[in-house]
């Protein structure tokens, strides 16, 4: 997981706005000579009171690709580790070339270095260089032609540090020691990294650019206990007297620097194979037997891409590691992807929840980021929008249509939520920092777009090109215009249009459709309008989209263009239609009105194909409170998809079907997916608390999901507390979320102090929202438990909220309950009449307000800084 107007597109514009004259231009011509009419264009000159200002011009801002001097053919890295002071000590050996013209110096990246020595491989000479801490310019020993290599050698030291990160990438510092000193008990000793963008330069010295590729060796020298990891295959293992072991890596294949990579630290690696290629997973030794779960269906998904595209998984070898503390959520370095700890969970955990969407997107990065590398930031989305709509392919193959366009859904709504103001280009030469790129652009409006282009092309006409991209772009840097040439070569269709509108514009349709009959003509009246602010996007985008006619029995699709900012059209159609749908398809990015009745609603519902149809009818028709619900309700529990049966479970009642609680005990039982029988267990609880709980000890036991049984947990504690109690005991030592955080809950609830101990101990156990609700029942239970143990768990959640290494989400909850905790302080305070008590207390908020100024000047998350914002205006309101 992008701001520009492109000025090919204002030139269009402005080309469409001038109305030519035309002239004849006739008399006696001569033998032979072709006598034409002629276009004439007049222009007038701006009147002088509309001309700018010399100084109001000036270019818009431009990012360009990379300017290669020199060629970077070959690395060749030593490294050993200081733990100790967090340092890495390197040897490197660069192999290079003049790009095109001769050169007597080369420029690298290398942030942070202290250089011990940089001469000639080979013969050593040394050689004269500048440093200024972020680059080290060398002065070869004579001058080099494109004919001629030249390898330079260095050894140094670096101290990766941070300068700063983004939402996407939390840090920039490259390489990561965790625990380096074995000062926290409970977490792993780890070394890895974090090349993109372009940070790989803070631990060896490079070209670190994504236009740049190169092979790779490198030899990791590090205590005997700990497993290694880097690009390409392990070629040996040399054990040393002093207890450390030196491993050689070796990738063969160019790749761009940013992808390199090696983790290191105590793992369990289990092993497939496809192909005959090695697969590995490296997990921490208690996840060793969920390996294979963790990671599900990398087998299967090698095989998946590699038949769709015709092009085999390219590489050597393919292994995935979880480390510790990650600062994303995953990287496709080129064959050893790096997991965030997010998805190291045991099989039960991940029974309907499982790791298949980031698997699908970093391996699919193997063809599209990895293979073809986008030349610049400025285009990301050649690899992040392919990379995420991989996820929609593989779930339409593995889980059908309905997941697939349930998770196309949820692309959209992130990409939609954008303010107008961030809107920009996909393809965004303009952007002001190149973190700026990871964005719902690049990602989610990227993927969006290629189902769009897709569905428009068909799919042998897609697959085919995509097919002919990666095969003719192997081991080089594209932009989108590549992809555009390359479509137009297998279709021989002009596709500007399409590119122009999507990728080098912002924006996308608002649409405000209005659907009606004309009895006297027996015609279908289809009015669009197009409602975007002409001032932020494309006045008319071209929509080429599919218009379903519903009527007597049959469905009738017919092609239709989108081509005016508003149009009519008009089908013939002999009778009153059930039901009249643009984009019936539902493939279309764009935000849509439209003016269907609740009738037409429920028919869509019952009738029209794809997920969205019946999300869209119910969505709508249970905002309206329609009475339409009691006939469609009991049919969306029966839904084939499970998000539409938890919609219905939401309004049915008793009134709706005969045997209400029947059918929710049913759901309990023996609903397919674990979502549907949590919620069914409120509803039953709702309904007969009895038979809830008669349920609940059942499912207790039977169910082998995690998250069943945490609701379960949840009702036996609600209705007999000192029950719930003697089962959460008994579950204390669960590694799950849902478990930790029904025991918290509990806990929080009974209001001992002996408690806290067990969230201390499970923190790290939990991320995402989970973690927002278990240290927020933490914060709770310290404050109920007196003003000493409150303190202490503020210094506790202090500490989490400034580690930089803990994840956003840990981060964002401890300081969520810091400001919980300051306002259960001033809430006390303000209640007690004893004066003494009321000016500790305000001493108490004081401090801790000190603590969150400290935490928002530290945070480096744009994001979370924005949200702590909001926790302060919503406590001063």
């Amino acid at each position: 997981m992008t701001r520009l107007l492109l000025i090919l597109t204002g030139f269009a514009l402005l080309a469409h706005s001038c109305s030519p004259s035309q002239k004849t231009y006739s008399g006696t011509s001569k033998p032979g000579m072709e006598e034409r009419l002629l276009d004439t264009l007049f222009v007038e000159a701006p009147k002088p009171s509309s001309l700018k200002k010399q100084e109001d011009y000036k270019l818009p801002k431009y990012n360009p690709s990379y300017k290669r001097d020199n060629d970077l053919l070959h690395t060749r890295l030593d490294l050993s580790f200081d733990w100790e002071n967090e340092s890495v000590i390197g040897k490197a050996t660069l192999e290079l070339r003049p790009y095109f013209h001769p050169v007597r110096s080369v420029t690298l990246d290398a942030k942070g270095f202290e250089w011990k020595k940089v001469a000639l491989a080979g013969s050593g000479q040394e050689l004269k260089y500048s440093y200024d801490g972020e680059q080290i310019t060398v002065e070869l020993d004579k001058t080099y032609s494109r004919e001629s290599s030249f390898s330079l050698s260095f050894e140094y030291v670096a101290r990766p540090a941070a300068s700063g990160g983004s939402a996407a990438i939390s840090s920039d510092q490259g390489l990561f020691f965790i625990n380096p000193r074995g000062e926290e008990a409970e977490k792993p000793t780890q070394i890895w990294t974090q090349g993109e963008t372009e940070n790989n330069s803070r631990w060896f010295p490079t070209i670190d650019k994504p236009n740049e590729r190169c092979t790779q060796e490198l030899y990791l020298t590090v205590p005997a206990r700990f497993k290694t990891l880097s690009n390409g295959n392990l070629v040996s293992s040399v054990d040393h007297p002093d207890g450390t072991r030196t491993d050689y890596w070796r990738m063969d294949q160019p790749h761009a620097p940013y992808l390199f990579m090696i983790a290191v630290g105590d793992y369990a690696v289990v092993k497939d194979t496809w192909r005959g290629k090695e697969l590995a997973y490296y997990v921490e030794p208690e996840y060793e037997a969920s390996a294979r779960d963790i990671f599900a269906h990398t087998p299967e998904m090698l095989e998946f891409f590699s038949n769709k595209l015709g092009v085999p998984y390219p590489w050597s070898k393919y292994a995935q590691v979880v480390v510790r503390d990650y600062v994303s959520g995953a990287m496709e370095n080129t064959t050893a992807v790096v997991f965030g700890e997010y998805v190291q969970k045991h099989r039960r955990e991940l029974i309907d929840n499982p790791n298949d969407k980031v698997v699908a997107h970093e391996l699919f990065h193997h063809w599209f980021g990895d293979l073809v590398t986008c030349e610049s930031w400025s285009n990301l989305t050649m690899n992040e929008g392919f990379a995420n709509y991989s996820e929609y392919l593989w779930y339409e193959h593995k889980y059908g249509r309905d997941a697939a366009d349930f998770h196309l859904y949820e692309e959209w709504h992130g990409y939609l939520g954008t303010p107008p103001n961030a809107m920009h280009p996909l393809i965004h030469f303009g952007y002001d920092d190149k973190e700026d790129m990871f964005d719902a652009h690049s990602y989610n409006k990227g993927g969006a777009i290629l189902h769009m282009l897709r569905n428009y092309l068909g799919d042998e006409a897609f697959f085919t090109g995509l097919n002919r991209f990666l095969t003719r772009y192997a081991y080089q840097s594209v932009e989108a215009h590549n992809l555009r040439l390359t479509y137009e070569e297998v279709t021989g269709e002009d596709l500007n249009w399409f590119f122009n509108q999507w990728y080098f514009s912002k924006g996308h349709p608002e649409l405000k459709i209005d659907y009606s009959y004309d009895e006297e003509k027996k015609e279908a009246v289809v009015t669009v309008e197009q409602t975007q602010n002409p001032d932020r996007n494309p006045p008319i985008f071209e929509l080429p989209v599919s218009l379903d006619i519903y009527a007597g029995g049959n469905v009738n699709r017919l092609p239709v263009r989108i081509n005016q900012r508003v149009q009519t059209l008009r089908i013939p159609v002999g009778q009153r239609p059930d039901l009249v749908h643009l984009d019936g398809e539902r493939m279309l990015l764009a935000e849509i009105q439209d003016n269907k009745t609740e009738e037409q609603l429920a028919f869509q519902f019952q009738n029209a194909p794809r997920f969205m149809d019946r999300f869209e009818a119910l969505s709508r028709l249970m905002e309206a409170e329609s009475d339409q619900l009691k006939i469609l309700l009991p049919l969306a529990v029966e839904d084939p998809f499970f998000v539409i049966r938890l919609m219905g479970l939401e309004y049915l009642d008793d009134k709706m079907v005969p045997d209400f609680e029947g059918l929710l005990k049913k759901l309990v039982l023996a609903d397919p997916h674990s979502e549907v029988r949590s919620a069914a267990i409120y509803k039953l609880a709702d309904s007969n608390e009895q038979q809830a709980l008669e349920v609940a000890k059942k499912a207790l036991v039977q169910d082998s999901a995690y998250n069943v049984k945490g609701v379960c947990l949840d009702l036996l504690y609600q209705n007999n507390p000192q029950t719930g109690l003697e089962y959460a005991q008994k579950l204390e030592n669960e590694q799950s979320e849902d478990i930790l955080n029904a025991i918290g809950s509990m806990y929080k609830e009974q209001g001992s102090p002996g408690n806290l101990a067990f969230f201390e101990k499970n923190f790290q156990k939990v991320n995402a929202f989970n973690a927002v609700l278990f240290i927020g029942s933490y914060q709770e239970l310290a404050f109920k438990s007196g003003e000493k143990y409150a303190m202490e768990a503020t210094a506790r959640l202090k500490e989490m909220a400034l580690n930089a290494r803990q994840s956003p989400w840990r981060r964002m909850a401890a300081t969520k309950s810091l400001n919980d905790m300051r306002n259960a302080f001033r809430a006390k305070g303000n209640a007690t009449k004893d004066p003494e008590a009321k000016r500790l207390l305000e001493e108490k908020v004081t401090e801790i307000s000190r603590i969150i100024e400290e935490i928002k000047i530290f945070e480096p998350n744009e994001e979370l800084k924005s949200i702590y914002q909001q926790m302060e205006l919503i406590t001063r309101a």
